[in-house]
């Protein structure tokens, strides 16, 4: 997967003053749109249409500080329509706008280009296992919060702090299937990832039960699911499995992510310092 990946970072390099179509980059990935977003944001820390964003304003940099086209002709180059739009964007990236750095030859903001290598370190196990479901339920209180790719999510944590403990209690008493008890469920997601686009977030469980006054439920279709465990320090162990999951299990199995919900059940010790999780990624086969 990683070699096909920087397979896909060559092509954008070749493409930056064409359109890149994201679905034609999945091709040369051999996997699904979804999936390659996915596993870029992962990987890279950013979406990957902000990458491509921030690879084209690089090299149109150079070429505002080179003074050899006009700077209309390096916009439209790299796809903005008007010299006004180029400017905006220009100057949210470099800080400056590129008339001004023409002028006066400021340093400006590069993005580097990104190559993927798998670093193999052999002291640890994943703990994970494929199941088959069939169509399942989410009940649960719903709102909708800004995507955080790091540190605490505060509208999270405010969300949560904000529910009735005792509904809380009643509603845990409902949960019949996998995983059990409490879940903490993302949908919706954005398909570029980005920082700052909303997703549903879902405190809830997983039932047949009918559902409560006041929640709401989430139709989850059948599919396989990968599941992972970890024990450890809370969050430090929750984070790293995230990380571990795209960095090394995906690259290294047959599986690829498909759309749906990811639940990550969570239990604490009593003082709040470890943590048993286990997470719940909605997954297929990849072709070939």
């Amino acid at each position: 997967m990683l070699e096909r990946l920087n397979q896909v970072m060559e092509h954008i390099e070749g493409h930056l003053d064409q359109s890149i179509d994201v679905a034609g980059l999945a091709r040369t990935a051999a996997t699904s749109e979804y999936h390659l977003r996915r596993m870029f944001s992962a990987l890279a820390g950013m979406p990957l249409s902000e990458y491509i964003r921030r690879r084209r304003l690089t090299v149109a940099g150079a070429e505002v500080l080179a003074g050899h086209e006009s700077l209309l002709e390096i916009a439209v180059r790299y796809g903005y329509g008007s010299g006004e739009a180029f400017a905006r964007a220009f100057r949210v990236m470099h800080g400056v706008g590129p008339g001004e750095a023409r002028r006066t030859g400021a340093a400006l903001v590069a993005q580097p280009r990104l190559t993927f290598r798998l670093t193999v370190e052999g002291n640890s196990s994943m703990r994970y296992r494929v199941v088959d479901r069939p169509d399942f339920t989410v009940v649960g209180f719903k709102t909708r919060v800004p995507l955080v790719h790091s540190g605490p999510n505060q509208a999270i944590i405010d969300f949560v702090r904000g529910l009735d403990r005792e509904a809380l209690e009643r509603l845990e008493k409902l949960a019949d299937q996998e995983p059990q008890g409490i879940v903490a469920v993302c949908d919706d997601l954005d398909p570029s990832r980005a920082e700052g686009t909303e997703l549903d977030y879902y405190q809830g469980v997983i039932t047949t039960a009918a559902a409560p006054d006041g929640t709401t439920t989430l139709a989850v279709p059948s599919g396989a699911w990968a599941v992972f465990t970890v024990s450890g320090p809370a969050p430090e162990a929750i984070q790293t499995l995230w990380r571990d999951v795209f960095t090394q299990w995906f690259p290294s199995n047959p599986y690829r992510g498909r759309p749906g919900p990811e639940i990550l059940r969570t239990r604490l010790s009593a003082d709040g310092s470890e943590a048993d999780a286990e997470l719940w990624l909605p997954v297929e086969r990849e072709q070939g």
